[in-house]
């Protein structure tokens, strides 16, 4: 592990923390704990710090899906059938990576993103009604398809915003409440960290000693997150939701700008 002073690691911790909450909640958690690590640890090579950010969003991404399939009606095997379709398109969109500019990209998504900002305050019931009954088996194969693979293709192509991506897809296929919604992401994002980090793990570029620590904090943030969703509902999530939109869209275009 590189040389990283205390109080570093003590704000990179509270980075992780955070970052939990966020995407237990609503996702996009991502948004605050790669910077952190990116601007943490400037000497380490990319490689790493991506690979030590899966390590750590894994464990809080597993505490809140634990907490969700608690106590939320949370269908697993839709879940685990959209997560495994998901992993698939992280791959595919990884392999086309390299010959994709971010640069042509970013302006594509802030679009798509406004929009959906749109969207969620000129409905404001969007999300809030309970599912009527189980998903159709057009629907569920729609949910595979687009926010399994389309989205896990993004994820692997270009990445920011994907649980947020998920739980919006989640509620517009499904017809799920917000909550059920992220849920359900949740479990989706386990399955797709997971198949990113045994890539990661076998190309020896995951800081273990320092993802280990941050993870705990991942862990506590992911845990409350979930928790604080399904007590306060859907409005609750609405209104993280709308705050993370708008902050990607800000990350987004500041990155356009500086690049």
């Amino acid at each position: 592990m590189p040389d990283i002073s205390l109080t570093m690691i003590v704000v990179l911790c509270l980075a992780a923390a955070v970052a939990g909450w966020i995407d237990a909640v609503v996702g996009g958690g991502g948004l605050l704990l790669l910077p952190a690590l990116l601007l943490g640890l400037p000497n380490v090579p990319a490689a790493h710090i991506l690979g030590t950010n899966k390590a750590v969003a894994i464990v809080g991404t597993s505490g809140a899906a634990v907490t969700y399939v608690r106590k939320a009606p949370v269908d697993v095997k839709i879940a685990v059938r959209i997560g495994l379709a998901a992993l698939a398109g992280s791959m595919t969109g990884a392999f086309f990576a390299a010959g994709i500019s971010s640069e042509v990209l970013r302006p594509v998504i802030m679009v798509v993103l406004l929009g959906v900002a749109a969207f969620v305050m000129l409905k404001p019931a969007f999300g809030s009604a309970p599912a009527t009954g189980p998903a159709t088996r057009q629907r569920v194969a729609a949910a595979i398809l687009l926010a399994g693979v389309g989205i896990g293709f993004y994820d692997g192509l270009f990445g920011p915003g994907t649980g947020t991506f998920l739980v919006l897809a989640l509620t517009a296929i499904l017809h799920m409440d917000l909550v059920t919604a992220s849920a359900t992401a949740k479990i989706v994002n386990v399955c797709t960290n997971g198949g990113a980090l045994a890539m990661f793990a076998y190309q020896g570029t995951v800081l273990w000693k320092l993802a280990a620590l941050m993870a705990l904090f991942n862990l506590v943030g992911g845990t409350v997150g979930a928790r604080m969703a399904l007590k306060k509902g859907s409005g609750f999530v609405r209104g993280v939701l709308l705050v993370v939109v708008f902050s990607l869209i800000a990350k987004l275009a500041f990155d356009q700008w500086t690049g």
